[in-house]
């Protein structure tokens, strides 16, 4: 006859090998089945039967589960859990109506029954199994609000409550359940997957691992039955039986197979029903304590075997993880990064993982003032960069790079963070979106790194990474020494992509200024040079000289010593002849506005020291390239057009006569500037530059083109509009200087209405006068019948003998001295009025001209306001002097030649001593002679002029 195990085993094979017939068929309902059982025989035969056709009806309904669980709607799955839950009852009750002397005589019944009795046990447990397995996430609330029936563990407590109850009595004031009291989820685990004395080892009393049994037939868990007979190992007594205390004759051990087995199994079904109930917890979420206690559970299961990890994967738990990162307590946040790092371990937790958001709380997370908190959430991250998959969702999280360079480089305030972090950005390095976003956070060693390691497909990628960089977001970098190195070699190369992206890296790269001298010592000039000069590409004409010039211009600019950066294999430097020249032949209007633009901002930076510049003017004047810088000012590119003002400008000194006279030949010129400083907004460097140029035109009005082009132009007038306005100090301040130059030249240029005219000879004057009144209609121009200009004693207008009293140049240059805080800009102001007073004017005139104004009171007002710039020193000194001495020669003239109302106005200024007082004592030689001369009028310094007459004695 089979052993009762030998029939358990047979019933559970023919309890999984389920009639296809059941899938095709109707099923018979339970209420049907149960009513034609419901008068039970007294008899153990019928009673058999009757429990079997109840075994069939469960396994009926589990293979209805089974069959149609992903379809089965709530009501479904509660209807098929109570007809489950009849059969179920109605085979205990059976069980309990018969006495247990049924079976005392029949050796068959025990097995056959014990084996119905497993298979009940079975189809519970699959059933419970099932109606769990197929939940997800979201689902997992709704698992805890149906109304299930009670579970039994055994067939004997038909009240046992249902797990909800058990999980909620541990977290209420009453612990106890049926009698019993819970302190942990794993006792809930054993009290309904319960453990049998049979499982543990009389020597240690734990479940055994490696049952054997002894010679006296009595089974140990192996390793204590050895250690226990290792007593024995003299021989000179025998081997005593721990249990029996009878002597054996034998150490021999026999592996007890079917126990281990079932061990085994046991083992298997307590930690899936310790996962399910742990799950249970964790969806109730009553109290934190019984989330962490789950968690904590989770946690020890998911440490002892992967099998576990995938059921907490199958029913939910690895996705509901993701949610809890979000919760209010830390504890709970960082237990469940910890039970997290554990199930991410396999793939399928990091599939899971990459569908939740997970990734981003996490990054939050790395910001935690808890240390625990912070080291939690590195070693999870850690775990997830391991995966491919989920590395460019970790590197494009807002803020991870970031953060995670931050806590590479913190590595004093958390050593143990930044190593870890140091790890996940390693990791991140395998996608190369990820180096991109390193070095927006200001980690370039990973991109550089790949530049010079990587292969060509890779080098190129980073390239173009560095060259998106440096434009989009204007970043500035340092670039190593060996990455310029690889960058350089790549624009030798002769793939024009690649030289062409690299190029633009480089002119980025270079725009930097620390990075100069490494580009400098890497080699870069030479081959700029060469790109520039030498090298001809069909496919290439201008596109890489462009780079190549900005790149040059880059590191000219950058501060370094010119006479050090060697341009060629020969030894000639970039401030030497050789160079000079070359960049003054590519300059041409016929080239890209780029590439004149990088031409002449590199001899712009080299005509700021005067070895350099006396090349540039050399060079220039050879090459006549004056004209084609002014040429260039007709740009449509305002850059470039400013920057080539400058480099006339920065000539002007050593070549302004020149330039004046190429200007007024210049086709367009100098018109062009005029209009570009029409007053429209703001005053822009454009303004400085062309009144620059303006200005230094008024600085050579001897050269006949230059003056009738002042004529032409009616330079009075336009600089007389720039006093007037207050947009910009420097743009005043040039202004008056030009007004001061012209106002000089009105005495020569002004004649008398009845000048007898000579037949033959025509003076230079005359010729002008004659030329300008042909050449342009100046409505200004005042008709022969006008009257005399007091001032200047003939026929004045502002065209043609630049008068300031005729421009009203007079009331703008006084509003000035009142609202000027700048000396420089007062200075220039004195020095345009100062013309309408000198010898060479009708003083007298002059002076009431400008009193007509209250021109005293505003000479006065500047004396006081700029009387300590001298005083404070600096940039202001020279200009307080000047000022000083030029409103002393104002008063001076005053008192001398001015009305009477104009003197006692003068006389009346309580300051005016002491302030003179003062300049002669502590003054310049110069403004001590001019204050002497002031005191010598008031009567305060005696007038060694005067004439003595002879007395006899």
């Amino acid at each position: 006859m089979p052993s009762a195990a030998a029939a358990v085993d047979a019933e559970h094979e023919s309890f999984m090998d389920v009639g296809s017939h059941l899938h095709h068929g109707a099923l018979p309902t339970v209420s049907v089945e149960a009513q034609k059982v419901q008068g039970s025989p007294a008899n153990a035969l019928h009673v058999m039967e009757y429990l079997a056709a109840n075994v069939d009806l469960a396994k009926d309904l589990v293979t209805r589960c089974s069959a149609i669980a992903q379809q089965l709607m709530d009501d479904d799955l509660l209807g098929i859990t109570e007809d489950l839950d009849k059969v179920i009852k109605n085979i205990s009750n059976e069980l309990n109506k018969m006495p247990a002397a049924t079976f005392e005589s029949s050796r068959f019944a025990e097995p056959a029954v014990s084996g119905h009795l497993q298979v009940v046990r079975n189809q519970h447990d699959l059933f419970e199994q099932q109606s769990f397995d197929g939940y997800s996430e979201g689902d997992m609330p709704m698992v805890v609000a149906i109304e299930r029936p009670p579970k039994r563990r055994t067939l004997h407590n038909s009240d046992m409550p249902r797990l909800v109850d058990f999980l909620q009595g541990m977290y209420q004031e009453s612990h106890e359940i049926g009698g019993q009291s819970f302190g942990s989820l794993p006792e809930v685990a054993e009290y309904v997957e319960p453990l049998y004395d049979s499982f543990f080892c009389p020597l240690t009393n734990k479940v055994m691992v490696d049952p054997v049994t002894t010679e006296s037939g009595i089974t140990y868990d192996r390793k204590a039955i050895e250690d226990y007979f290792d007593k024995f190992t003299d021989g000179s007594e025998p081997v005593i039986c721990p249990v029996t205390k009878m002597a054996m004759q034998s150490k021999t051990l026999r592996s007890n197979l079917p126990l281990k087995s079932t061990i085994a199994e046991w083992i298997t079904r307590n930690e899936a029903t310790r996962v399910r109930i742990a799950r249970t917890a964790l969806s109730m979420a009553t109290t934190e304590a019984m989330v962490l206690e789950a968690i904590h559970e989770l946690k020890v299961l998911a440490r002892l075997r992967r099998k576990n990890r995938d059921q907490m994967h199958k029913i939910g738990i690895t996705k509901f993880l993701a949610r809890l990162l979000d919760h209010k307590d830390a504890l709970i946040r960082c237990d469940s990064l910890d039970l997290l790092c554990l199930l991410v371990e396999d793939d399928t937790g990091k599939e899971i993982i990459a569908k939740t958001r997970a990734v981003s709380r996490t990054i939050k997370l790395l910001s935690s003032s808890s240390t625990d908190e912070r080291h939690a959430s590195i070693s999870f991250l850690l775990e997830l960069s391991k995966s491919e998959l989920l590395l460019e969702n970790i590197g494009s999280t807002a803020g991870s790079i970031l953060i995670l360079t931050t806590m590479k480089f913190n590595s004093s305030s958390d050593p143990i963070a930044a190593e870890k972090a140091g790890e996940v950005l390693e990791n991140l390095e395998k996608c190369p979106k990820n180096i991109k976003y390193m070095a927006e956070s200001g980690y370039l060693d990973p991109l550089q790194r790949h530049l010079v390691e990587g292969p060509e497909d890779v080098q190129m990628e980073m390239v173009s990474y560095l060259g998106e960089l440096v434009q989009k977001q204007e970043m500035t970098i340092n670039i190593a020494g060996s990455a310029s190195e690889i960058l350089i070699k790549m624009v030798c190369s002769g793939n024009t992509a690649i030289r062409k992206a690299t190029l633009d890296v480089l002119v980025q790269i270079s725009s930097h200024h620390p990075n100069a001298k490494t580009l400098v010592d890497a080699g870069a000039v030479p081959v700029m040079v060469e790109e520039l000069f030498i090298r001809k590409i069909d496919d290439e004409p201008m596109g890489s000289k462009t780079e190549a010039a900005a790149v040059l211009a880059n590191i000219v600019e950058s501060g370094l010593d010119p006479e050090a950066i060697t341009v060629n294999k020969e030894g000639h430097v970039i401030t030497s002849k050789y160079s000079v020249y070359n960049f003054a032949h590519m300059l041409k209007c016929s080239m890209p506005d780029t590439l004149n633009l990088s031409i002449v901002r590199v001899l712009l930076a080299l005509t700021a020291l005067p070895k350099p510049l006396a090349t540039v003017v050399s060079v220039m004047k050879e090459q006549d390239s004056g004209q084609t810088v002014i040429e260039l000012m007709g740009s449509l590119t305002e850059s470039l057009v400013i920057a080539a003002m400058r480099l006339l400008i920065a000539l002007s000194p050593q070549m302004g006569h020149t330039i004046a006279e190429k200007l007024c030949k210049a086709p367009g010129q100098p018109g062009r500037l005029v209009k570009s400083i029409g007053l429209h907004g703001r005053i822009m460097e454009r303004h400085a530059m062309s009144a620059t140029l303006l200005v230094r035109l008024t600085t050579t009005l001897y050269d006949p083109d230059v003056l009738l082009a002042a004529m032409d132009h009616n330079l009075t007038s336009v600089l007389t509009d720039l006093v007037r306005s207050a947009g910009s100090d420097e743009v005043q301040r040039l202004a008056a200087i030009g007004l001061e130059n012209l106002s000089s030249q009105s005495p020569n240029l002004s004649q008398p209405p009845t000048e007898e005219r000579r037949p033959k000879k025509k003076n230079i004057l005359r010729r002008l006068r004659e030329a300008h009144a042909g050449r342009v209609h100046d409505n200004r121009r005042p008709p022969a019948h006008s009257r005399v200009c007091p001032v200047h004693r003939g026929v004045c207008s502002p065209s043609t003998t630049f008068c300031l009293v005729e421009a009203g140049a007079v009331e703008g240059l006084l509003c000035v001295l009142e609202s000027s805080e700048n000396g420089r800009v007062v200075e220039a102001a004195l020095g345009a009025l100062c013309t309408l007073m000198d010898d060479a004017v009708d003083v007298t005139s002059g002076v009431a001209v400008l009193a007509e104004h209250d021109a005293a009171r505003h000479v006065l007002r500047a004396l006081r306001q700029h009387r300590d710039d001298g005083r404070r020193g600096g940039g202001g000194a020279a200009a307080g002097e000047t000022v000083t001495r030029r409103c002393f020669w104002a008063v001076e003239r005053f008192l001398a030649h001015g009305s009477e109302r104009c003197v006692r106005e003068v006389t009346s200024d309580r300051a005016l001593p002491s302030l003179l007082v003062g300049a002669f004592h502590k003054g310049d030689a110069a403004t001590k002679q001019v204050a002497e001369s002031v005191l010598r009028c008031l009567h305060r310094m005696p007038d060694y002029s005067a004439t003595y007459e002879s007395v006899e004695l």
